[in-house]
């Protein structure tokens, strides 16, 4: 198959087809007589995991590091577990941040209720923002 109906079966764009072969995740394809490139199912499996794994949060190289294990005929559920367990914990810390800065935030616009537009006169600051007594 040519790479526009490569890109249909799978959902992506011709132009991603060739960066994935640019940087070695799909493999070269053969070439027809006219020089187009001419894909077999296997380019259809390899492709619909690419997307797939990208969809759960991998990177385009964590992708290449489980292709390599499975090129090379070694089982790769552990090294694929350890990289979604680490993009769990990171996605733990990212929440453990937005938590904290919702609770800073929630402070400030509490604040910013009590406070009297009319005595904010600093030229170089924000009252919501800039307690005056922290200033000093």
């Amino acid at each position: 198959m040519k790479i526009g109906e490569l890109g249909d079966r799978c959902g992506v764009t011709a132009k991603t087809i060739r960066y994935y072969e640019s940087i070695g995740l799909l493999d070269e394809p053969t070439r027809t007589a006219s020089g187009y490139r001419d894909y077999g199912d296997d380019a259809v499996k390899r492709l619909r995991f690419i997307r797939d794994a990208q969809a759960t949060g991998l990177t385009l190289s964590e992708i290449a590091s489980v292709l390599e294990l499975k090129s090379t005929g070694e089982r790769s559920c552990s090294h694929t577990t350890a990289l979604i367990e680490q993009h769990v914990a990171s996605i733990d810390a990212q929440m453990r941040q937005l938590a904290d800065a919702r609770r800073e935030l929630t402070l400030l616009a509490d604040r910013a209720k009590r406070l009297d537009p009319a005595s904010c006169t600093d030229p170089n600051r924000c009252q919501v923002i800039s307690d005056e007594r922290h200033m000093a």
